[in-house]
């Protein structure tokens, strides 16, 4: 799995930062920051849930 994030898009909700705080992060405004590209096999289901949940798609991921 590779991830990719649209920081234009984010708009600071944290969802991703909370089902996957050793993949994604937030800068001073809140905006997604990707630790990983790749996470490590027991990160992908928390990863999978964070791009489900964000509410502006800004995450997405390619196998």
């Amino acid at each position: 799995m590779r991830l990719s994030t649209e920081p234009d898009r984010c708009v600071a909700s944290g969802q991703c930062v909370m089902l996957a705080p050793t993949v994604f992060d937030q800068d001073d405004d809140g905006i997604v920051v990707l630790l990983k590209e790749q996470p490590d096999a027991p990160e992908t289901e928390a990863v999978r849930e964070s791009i489900r949940v964000c509410p502006a798609a800004a995450i997405s991921a390619a196998d």
